[in-house]
């Protein structure tokens, strides 16, 4: 199958409803749109087989390819082709599951012609259960029923659409100041009445009351630099891909864009990961979405109070159902013959020992922002404290979740010091009964372990596990949550040696060097091309840091969207997309080089930084 028939990852735009997301390509097509929730089976999923996936396209008679953007401050997508003959415009969005009072499960597409006449060309071609089911088609008074096993979309049209074996089709002409709406309504709101102007306008208005603001002119937000837009929009990113019932956070919407074309680094990312809670926390708190994170800290506690520390995974479905067995679905060719595609993910069953530092970070952030523990919340986290005592010294599969067995990786030691770190920090500023001296005892042991057996006189770095030379990109981490102060000479010297190895064209930076267990090379990956920033930020080389952080959004796609990696040879964008790690990655970066800036802000400084970390280790 040839490559043409494949849009570039980086073309497409994303909406969703707080429940579910879809990806629409600039010809008009949505080619991916699981339901009725991220993880769930799609609906559409042409982008990862263009025969079997499906896709509803929309768009001209003709070879045109639109250009995209978002209505300002929002999620709701604007897809505009220009032809010989005029202009139409095509508007995709899915109103909020909540905030908004027309019916949520309903993908809206207006599209209107602002010049001229167009003839638009629509083609409906759905595939439920990752194209496993069989489907059929039935005209109804209003469109088109589609079903198939026991999901069922009602496409409501505005012409008469004709019927196919695999499919619907039709021609709709527009003039100058036409408008039409096609509404794809999915199982449990195919007879729900429906207002699309009304539906257009509150959603409008839902994401733009719920969208960071600030006073600009005045120079009081941390974000105030030239990449403000790119923050904000990478909020509205985050918000995208958090789940209105559970407040959890999905790492991508999408399941199996490869990290390598033509390989196998094909992933499910639809899914929670712990790793993401202190990060995420901190940048949706200074954003202002005191309520998302607040949603989101309340799902990790009551996931400590439910399960004991050993029985916390590193990932969760948005909905917290820990069986996330991985599948691979063969008859799907995978996005540029990349296979195989992969449905449910298998590193639910690792073992990572950072997990719980990336915990204690997340209510650490909380506490500082006001958030009283109960007795019961600080039991479970002092049960997690004290597993960590005991475990710290064990082999993981570290946070890469890379193949070839466990190893004594060094980020993971450092985060269980930060579990013991924040612990003791928590306790000693809220009150609460701990065995400090203890946990002091414990935290120094880690530290003294690290140093000796993590940092490599000859490469002159922290490498990234005992007995190995290899270099990975965590090490830019160590100062930022508290482990070393920024200008130790071993964490300046890890920065140099990261810059000389890992990184590429100045920008991007590699996750580590060294072997995975897995065939082929992935791009460099954005998250840590940000840490690099971030490091640099706050060890006072900030105009490098702002020259780096300019270059590398030079690579967002023109509507705010960036995947997980960037090949640095093509500036093509790799693995799922967008990627709430990449975007975390971004509004930290802002922060970070805000607050290094000396910016003016309301709440406490970034982490890590709060603690003013000694030269000696102790933390004030």
């Amino acid at each position: 199958m040839s490559d043409e028939r494949f849009i570039p990852i980086e073309e497409y735009g994303c909406i969703g409803n707080l429940e579910t997301c879809a990806l629409v390509a600039p010809n008009g097509s949505i080619d991916w749109f699981p339901f009725p929730h991220v993880e769930s089976p799609s609906i559409l999923a042409a982008v990862l087989d263009p025969d079997r996936g499906g896709r509803f396209q929309i768009g001209p008679d003709e070879s045109v390819e639109g250009s995209q953007q978002y209505i300002e401050a929002t999620n709701v997508l604007e897809t505009t082709f220009e032809t010989v003959d005029g202009t139409t415009t095509v508007t995709d969005f899915l109103p909020p599951a909540k905030g908004v009072d027309q019916p949520k499960r309903v993908l809206y597409r207006k599209v209107s012609c602002s010049d001229g006449t167009v003839d638009l060309e629509i083609t409906f071609e759905p595939r439920f259960d990752y194209g496993r089911a069989e489907t059929t088609f039935t005209r109804t008074e209003n469109g088109v029923l589609a079903t198939g096993d026991d999901e069922r979309t009602l496409l409501e049209s505005p012409i008469d659409l004709d019927l196919h074996d695999d499919g619907v089709s039709g021609t709709l002409s527009l003039d100058t100041g036409d408008s039409e709406w096609f509404m794809l309504r999915c199982t449990g709101a195919e007879d729900a009445n429906t207002d699309p102007e009304a539906a257009l306008t509150e959603t409008v208005e839902y994401w733009r009351d719920w969208v960071h603001t600030c006073d600009r002119q005045g120079g009081d937000c941390v974000f105030g630099g030239p990449w403000h837009d790119l923050a904000v929009r990478s909020g509205l990113v985050l918000k995208l891909l958090t789940h209105a019932e559970t407040g959890t956070i999905a790492a991508a919407p999408t399941t199996s864009l490869p990290e390598n074309i033509g390989g196998v680094r094909n992933w499910d990312y639809r899914f929670n990961w712990i790793r993401d809670a202190g990060f995420t926390v901190q940048a949706l708190m200074n954003l202002g979405h005191t309520e998302e994170a607040t949603d989101y800290f309340q799902w990790f506690m009551e996931l400590c109070q439910s399960d004991e520390p050993a029985d916390i995974q590193p990932l969760y479905s948005l909905h917290g159902e820990a069986d996330l067995e991985e599948r691979e679905l063969d008859h799907f060719v995978g996005y540029r013959n990349s296979r195989p595609v992969r449905i449910g993910n298998g590193a639910a069953e690792q073992t990572q020992l950072d997990i719980y530092g990336e915990l204690l970070l997340a209510v650490d952030e909380m506490v500082r922002y006001g958030r009283e523990l109960d007795d019961e919340e600080w039991g479970s986290i002092h049960a997690i404290v004290e597993y960590v005592r005991e475990v710290w010294n064990q082999a993981d599969a570290g946070i890469w979740e890379v193949c070839g067995g466990e190893r004594h990786f060094v980020y993971s030691k450092v985060m269980c010091w930060v579990a013991l770190d924040r612990g003791i920090a928590i306790a000693t500023d809220r009150g609460h009964d701990a065995p400090i001296e203890e946990w002091r005892t414990t935290r120094e042991t880690i530290k003294a372990d690290v140093i000796e057996n993590g940092y490599d006189e000859d490469a002159e770095a922290f490498v990234q596990a005992y007995g190995t030379d290899a270099l990975d990109a965590t090490a830019l981490l160590l100062p930022i949550v508290g482990f070393l102060p920024f200008e130790d000479d071993r964490i300046q010297n890890t920065i140099e040696a990261i810059e000389e190895h890992l990184v590429e064209d100045d920008i991007f930076v590699q996750r580590y060097d060294g072997e995975d267990g897995l065939p082929g090379e992935e791009g460099a990956f954005v998250l840590c091309s940000c840490w690099l920033i971030d490091v640099l930020a706050l060890s006072g080389r900030v105009e490098e840091a702002c020259d780096r952080f300019e270059a590398l959004l030079e690579y967002v796609n023109p509507i705010g969207l960036i995947a997980e990696e960037v090949d640095t040879s093509s500036g093509r964008h790799l693995g799922n997309y967008p990627q709430a790690f990449s975007h975390i990655g971004i509004i930290n970066s802002a922060l970070y080089i805000g607050y290094a800036q000396g910016s003016s802000r309301a709440g406490p400084a970034p982490m890590g930084i709060r603690l003013g970390t000694l030269p000696d280790g102790e933390t004030e």
